[in-house]
Protein backbone atom coordinates (compact mmCIF):
# COMPACT_ATOMS: atom_id res chain seq x y z
CA UNK A 1 0.00 0.00 0.00
CA UNK A 2 1.12 3.80 -0.97
CA UNK A 3 0.72 6.10 2.41
CA UNK A 4 0.94 9.08 0.99
CA UNK A 5 0.27 8.91 -2.88
CA UNK A 6 0.82 12.62 -3.88
CA UNK A 7 4.18 12.00 -2.34
CA UNK A 8 4.99 8.96 -4.22
CA UNK A 9 3.64 10.15 -7.41
CA UNK A 10 5.53 13.18 -6.86
CA UNK A 11 8.55 11.38 -7.01
CA UNK A 12 7.82 9.01 -9.45
CA UNK A 13 7.21 12.12 -11.66
CA UNK A 14 10.56 13.90 -10.97
CA UNK A 15 12.31 10.36 -11.50
CA UNK A 16 10.77 9.97 -14.95
CA UNK A 17 11.87 13.53 -15.38
CA UNK A 18 15.19 13.15 -14.81
CA UNK A 19 15.67 10.21 -17.26
CA UNK A 20 13.91 12.47 -19.96
CA UNK A 21 16.45 14.94 -19.74
CA UNK A 22 18.92 12.10 -19.45
CA UNK A 23 18.25 11.05 -22.41
CA UNK A 24 18.10 14.71 -23.80
CA UNK A 25 21.65 14.79 -22.42
CA UNK A 26 22.78 12.05 -24.15
CA UNK A 27 21.21 13.04 -27.93
CA UNK A 28 23.56 14.68 -30.21
CA UNK A 29 21.23 18.17 -29.96
CA UNK A 30 23.75 20.52 -28.51
CA UNK A 31 25.25 21.46 -32.40
CA UNK A 32 25.83 18.29 -33.50
CA UNK A 33 27.24 16.71 -30.17
CA UNK A 34 25.39 15.46 -27.29
CA UNK A 35 25.60 17.46 -23.78
CA UNK A 36 28.76 16.08 -22.62
CA UNK A 37 30.46 16.14 -25.94
CA UNK A 38 29.74 20.00 -26.00
CA UNK A 39 30.55 20.91 -22.09
CA UNK A 40 34.04 19.14 -22.71
CA UNK A 41 34.70 20.65 -25.80
CA UNK A 42 33.71 24.35 -23.84
CA UNK A 43 36.03 23.46 -20.87
CA UNK A 44 38.20 22.50 -23.12
CA UNK A 45 38.42 25.63 -24.89
CA UNK A 46 38.48 27.52 -21.98
CA UNK A 47 41.19 25.87 -20.42
CA UNK A 48 43.67 26.48 -23.54
CA UNK A 49 42.55 30.14 -23.34
CA UNK A 50 44.61 30.44 -19.79
CA UNK A 51 47.32 27.84 -21.13
CA UNK A 52 49.25 29.70 -23.15
CA UNK A 53 52.90 30.30 -21.50
CA UNK A 54 54.94 30.66 -24.82
CA UNK A 55 55.55 34.81 -23.80
CA UNK A 56 56.35 33.96 -20.88
CA UNK A 57 58.75 30.91 -21.32
CA UNK A 58 60.51 32.74 -23.92
CA UNK A 59 61.37 36.08 -21.66
CA UNK A 60 62.87 32.52 -19.43
CA UNK A 61 64.88 31.38 -22.73
CA UNK A 62 66.06 34.84 -23.27
CA UNK A 63 67.86 34.71 -20.62
CA UNK A 64 70.36 31.89 -21.70
CA UNK A 65 71.27 33.48 -24.75
CA UNK A 66 75.09 32.78 -25.70
CA UNK A 67 75.27 29.79 -23.84
CA UNK A 68 76.39 27.28 -26.22
CA UNK A 69 75.83 23.31 -24.69
CA UNK A 70 77.20 20.36 -26.56
CA UNK A 71 74.65 16.91 -25.36
CA UNK A 72 74.49 13.76 -27.47
CA UNK A 73 70.99 12.16 -27.97
CA UNK A 74 70.15 8.57 -28.94
CA UNK A 75 67.54 8.15 -30.99
CA UNK A 76 65.08 5.05 -31.63
CA UNK A 77 66.35 4.57 -35.08
CA UNK A 78 67.79 6.70 -38.10
CA UNK A 79 64.32 7.94 -38.83
CA UNK A 80 64.15 9.68 -35.89
CA UNK A 81 67.59 10.74 -36.43
CA UNK A 82 66.53 12.32 -40.06
CA UNK A 83 63.13 13.80 -38.17
CA UNK A 84 65.14 15.64 -35.53
CA UNK A 85 68.10 17.07 -37.52
CA UNK A 86 66.29 20.11 -38.84
CA UNK A 87 64.90 20.86 -35.68
CA UNK A 88 67.90 21.52 -34.47
CA UNK A 89 69.68 23.01 -37.20
CA UNK A 90 66.90 25.40 -37.94
CA UNK A 91 67.95 26.59 -34.79
CA UNK A 92 71.93 27.13 -35.85
CA UNK A 93 72.56 24.39 -34.10
CA UNK A 94 75.69 22.00 -35.50
CA UNK A 95 74.36 18.63 -35.49
CA UNK A 96 76.30 15.35 -36.19
CA UNK A 97 74.95 11.91 -36.87
CA UNK A 98 76.17 9.12 -36.66
CA UNK A 99 73.86 5.96 -36.79
CA UNK A 100 71.06 6.76 -34.48
CA UNK A 101 73.05 8.91 -32.06
CA UNK A 102 72.87 12.56 -32.77
CA UNK A 103 75.35 14.96 -31.20
CA UNK A 104 74.34 18.64 -30.81
CA UNK A 105 76.24 22.00 -30.02
CA UNK A 106 74.74 25.00 -30.28
CA UNK A 107 73.12 28.70 -28.56
CA UNK A 108 70.63 27.15 -25.99
CA UNK A 109 68.45 30.23 -26.56
CA UNK A 110 68.45 30.10 -30.40
CA UNK A 111 67.32 26.33 -30.17
CA UNK A 112 64.94 26.68 -27.99
CA UNK A 113 63.43 30.10 -29.68
CA UNK A 114 62.84 27.76 -32.58
CA UNK A 115 60.93 24.79 -30.76
CA UNK A 116 58.95 27.90 -29.13
CA UNK A 117 58.06 29.27 -32.61
CA UNK A 118 57.13 25.67 -33.83
CA UNK A 119 55.23 25.54 -30.65
CA UNK A 120 53.15 28.78 -31.39
CA UNK A 121 52.47 27.50 -34.47
CA UNK A 122 50.46 24.32 -32.87
CA UNK A 123 48.82 26.41 -30.47
CA UNK A 124 47.36 28.62 -32.78
CA UNK A 125 46.48 25.55 -34.33
CA UNK A 126 48.55 26.78 -38.10
CA UNK A 127 49.86 22.86 -38.54
CA UNK A 128 49.56 23.33 -42.08
CA UNK A 129 52.76 26.10 -41.86
CA UNK A 130 54.77 23.71 -39.30
CA UNK A 131 54.07 20.54 -41.81
CA UNK A 132 55.35 22.62 -44.72
CA UNK A 133 58.26 23.71 -42.45
CA UNK A 134 59.50 20.28 -41.97
CA UNK A 135 57.82 18.30 -44.94
CA UNK A 136 56.40 16.24 -42.44
CA UNK A 137 52.94 15.85 -40.40
CA UNK A 138 53.05 18.63 -37.62
CA UNK A 139 52.14 16.92 -34.53
CA UNK A 140 55.06 14.13 -35.58
CA UNK A 141 57.23 17.18 -35.98
CA UNK A 142 55.77 18.40 -31.86
CA UNK A 143 56.44 14.93 -31.13
CA UNK A 144 59.61 14.54 -31.63
CA UNK A 145 60.56 17.99 -30.18
CA UNK A 146 59.20 16.15 -26.68
CA UNK A 147 61.49 13.58 -27.32
CA UNK A 148 64.74 15.56 -28.19
CA UNK A 149 64.29 17.56 -25.28
CA UNK A 150 64.12 14.85 -23.12
CA UNK A 151 66.98 13.53 -24.01
CA UNK A 152 68.49 16.90 -24.01
CA UNK A 153 67.49 17.07 -20.71
CA UNK A 154 69.00 13.77 -19.23
CA UNK A 155 72.57 14.92 -20.85
CA UNK A 156 72.88 18.52 -19.44
CA UNK A 157 72.23 16.70 -16.06
CA UNK A 158 74.36 14.44 -16.79
CA UNK A 159 76.75 17.40 -17.11
CA UNK A 160 76.01 18.99 -14.11
CA UNK A 161 74.60 21.74 -16.22
CA UNK A 162 70.99 21.98 -14.38
CA UNK A 163 69.76 25.52 -15.10
CA UNK A 164 70.14 24.68 -18.95
CA UNK A 165 68.75 21.26 -18.09
CA UNK A 166 65.65 23.03 -16.15
CA UNK A 167 64.85 25.40 -18.82
CA UNK A 168 64.64 22.52 -21.21
CA UNK A 169 62.04 20.71 -18.65
CA UNK A 170 60.18 23.99 -18.44
CA UNK A 171 59.91 24.34 -22.99
CA UNK A 172 59.20 20.90 -22.51
CA UNK A 173 56.10 20.91 -20.74
CA UNK A 174 54.53 24.33 -20.57
CA UNK A 175 55.38 24.98 -24.55
CA UNK A 176 55.60 21.34 -26.34
CA UNK A 177 53.47 18.95 -24.40
CA UNK A 178 50.35 21.78 -24.14
CA UNK A 179 50.15 23.49 -27.54
CA UNK A 180 50.76 19.59 -28.63
CA UNK A 181 47.41 18.70 -26.08
CA UNK A 182 45.35 21.44 -27.27
CA UNK A 183 45.76 21.48 -30.97
CA UNK A 184 43.30 22.05 -33.19
CA UNK A 185 40.63 23.34 -30.50
CA UNK A 186 40.04 27.08 -30.18
CA UNK A 187 40.81 28.78 -27.13
CA UNK A 188 38.23 30.69 -25.22
CA UNK A 189 37.90 33.20 -22.43
CA UNK A 190 35.54 32.34 -19.35
CA UNK A 191 34.10 36.03 -19.44
CA UNK A 192 32.88 34.83 -22.87
CA UNK A 193 31.03 31.89 -21.68
CA UNK A 194 30.61 33.00 -17.93
CA UNK A 195 26.63 32.51 -17.97
CA UNK A 196 27.20 28.97 -19.58
CA UNK A 197 30.20 27.75 -16.83
CA UNK A 198 27.62 29.15 -14.03
CA UNK A 199 24.72 27.16 -15.69
CA UNK A 200 26.25 24.53 -16.25
CA UNK A 201 27.91 24.05 -12.51
CA UNK A 202 24.55 24.21 -10.88
CA UNK A 203 22.67 22.56 -13.55
CA UNK A 204 24.96 19.65 -12.28
CA UNK A 205 24.48 20.51 -8.66
CA UNK A 206 20.07 20.41 -8.84
CA UNK A 207 20.61 17.60 -11.17
CA UNK A 208 22.15 15.63 -8.86
CA UNK A 209 19.70 16.53 -6.12
CA UNK A 210 17.27 16.16 -8.07
CA UNK A 211 17.56 12.41 -8.14
CA UNK A 212 18.30 11.79 -4.58
CA UNK A 213 15.07 14.08 -3.62
CA UNK A 214 12.71 11.76 -6.26
CA UNK A 215 13.93 8.51 -4.55
CA UNK A 216 13.23 10.24 -1.33
CA UNK A 217 9.91 11.27 -2.05
CA UNK A 218 9.17 8.00 -3.37
CA UNK A 219 10.23 5.89 -0.99
CA UNK A 220 8.34 8.35 2.23
CA UNK A 221 5.09 8.26 -0.01
CA UNK A 222 5.48 4.48 0.17
CA UNK A 223 5.86 4.56 3.90
CA UNK A 224 9.31 3.88 4.64
CA UNK A 225 10.76 6.00 7.48
CA UNK A 226 14.42 6.35 8.34
CA UNK A 227 13.86 6.14 12.58
CA UNK A 228 15.92 6.02 15.39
Amino acid sequence: MIANKKEFYGGFAMLVSFFVVLVIIFSPVFKGHNGLEYLDALYNSISKGSAYYIPAVKEDVDKFAGNTITVTLHMKNEEKVEQTTPLLMKGDALVNKSGTELKVSGDLAKILTNCLADSDLMYHNDGQTLADKYGYDEQRVLYNWWKALKLAEEDLKKQSKFEEAKIVATVGTKAVETCYNYYKIDPQKIGDRFGVVIFSLVFYVVYTMWYGFAILFMFEGWGLRLEH
